[in-house]
C-alpha cells in the first residue's frame, strides 16, 4: 500500500486532574524527522512515544504534541496537607497562650491557610499508560489517513503513467515517416542545387539525419521506466525515494527525446511527456 507523508490525527481522554491529549501531524521530508512538543511534567513519556511512532512511520517530518490541560478546581486532584495542618495547630496553640482571649481558628480559616490544601501526587504510571493508549489510537487514525491519501496519489500517478505510455506508442511510428519526409526534402534540395539527384549524397545525408534523430533507445528506456513505476506502485510500502528516482530518469529521457525531435509531432509529444513527468514528480514528493 502506498502512503502519503502528510496527515493529521489526535486522541484525548479525561483524567481526574484534567484532559490528556496526543496530536500527530506530518509533512514531507527526505527522512524520518520526529519532533516533540511535550510539557515538562510529561517529558518522561517522550522515549516510549518516539519508539511507538518510529515503529510505524518510516519517512516524513512528524510532530507529536502531548498536553495535559489541568482543571483548577478538580476535587480529585486536591488533598489536605497533614504536616502543614500540624504546623498550623502548633502555631495556633502558641498564639492562644499569648492571647488567651482570642477566638480559635474556624475550619474555613484553616482551609484558606497557605499550604493546607495540596495537589494530590500525580499518578505517573497511570498517565504513562493512558498516553501510550492515546498514542496508539492516534497512530491508527494517522496511518489510515496517510493510506487514504496515498491511494489517491498512487491513482493519480498511474493515470499519468498510462498517458505517458500512450504518448510513447504514438511517437514510435513517427520516426519512419520523418525519415521518409527528410529523404524527399534532401532529394529535392539537391536537385535544385545540382540539377539532378545525387543518390550517394542523399544516402549520406539521410544516414546522418537518422543517427542524430534516432530515438529508439529513448523510447525503449521510457517503456522500461514506466513498467518499473507500475511495478513499484503495485509493490507498495515506503517507495517514495524509488519513485522519485524513476521520475528523474523519465525526465532525462523526455528531455533527450525533445532534443532529438525530427518533426513537429515528435516535439509536441515530447513536450507533453515532460509535462506529465513533472506532474508525477510533484505527486511523488508526497509519498512515504
Amino acid at each position: 500500500m502506498i502512503h502519503s507523508m502528510t496527515a493529521y490525527a489526535s486522541a484525548s481522554e479525561e483524567l481526574p486532574r484534567g484532559a490528556l491529549s496526543v496530536e500527530l501531524r506530518s509533512v514531507n521530508s527526505r527522512f524520518l524527522d520526529l519532533q516533540f512538543r511535550v510539557g515538562e511534567e510529561l517529558r518522561a513519556l517522550e522515549p516510549v512515544l518516539r519508539e511507538m511512532i518510529a515503529a510505524r512511520v518510516t519517512r516524513g517530518k512528524v510532530e507529536c504534541r502531548v498536553a495535559l490541560s489541568e482543571e483548577r478546581n478538580a476535587p480529585a486532584g486536591e488533598r489536605l496537607n497533614a504536616p502543614a495542618m500540624a504546623r498550623l495547630k502548633k502555631l495556633a496553640a502558641e498564639a492562644s497562650s499569648v492571647f488567651p482571649g482570642a477566638q480559635p481558628l474556624s475550619v474555613a480559616e484553616v482551609l484558606r491557610w497557605p499550604g493546607v490544601i495540596a495537589d494530590a501526587p500525580a499518578d505517573a504510571e497511570g498517565t504513562r499508560a493512558l498516553a501510550e493508549r492515546l498514542c496508539r489510537r492516534a497512530l491508527d487514525e494517522f496511518i489510515s489517513a496517510r493510506a487514504r491519501e496515498g491511494a489517491k496519489l498512487a491513482a493519480a500517478i498511474a493515470e499519468r503513467v498510462a498517458s505517458m505510455r500512450r504518448l510513447v506508442e504514438e511517437v514510435a511510428p513517427l520516426m519512419p515517416l520523418a525519415m521518409s519526409a527528410y529523404h524527399q526534402r534532401i532529394s529535392e534540395k539537391l536537385r535544385e542545387v545540382l540539377g539532378s539527384g545525387d543518390d550517394e549524397r542523399v544516402r549520406a545525408e539521410v544516414a546522418l539525419f537518422a543517427a542524430r534523430s534516432d530515438v529508439d533507445e529513448e523510447l525503449t528506456r521510457l517503456r522500461a521506466h514506466l513498467a518499473e513505476v507500475e511495478r513499484t506502485l503495485k509493490q507498495g510500502g515506503a517507495v517514495g525515494k524509488r519513485l522519485d528516482f524513476l521520475a528523474q530518469e523519465l525526465n532525462r529521457e523526455a528531455n533527450t527525446l525533445a532534443s532529438k525531435a525530427a518533426n513537429r509531432k515528435i516535439s509536441d509529444g515530447a513536450l507533453e511527456l515532460k509535462v506529465l513527468v513533472e506532474q508525477v514528480r510533484e505527486q511523488v514528493q508526497n509519498i512515504e
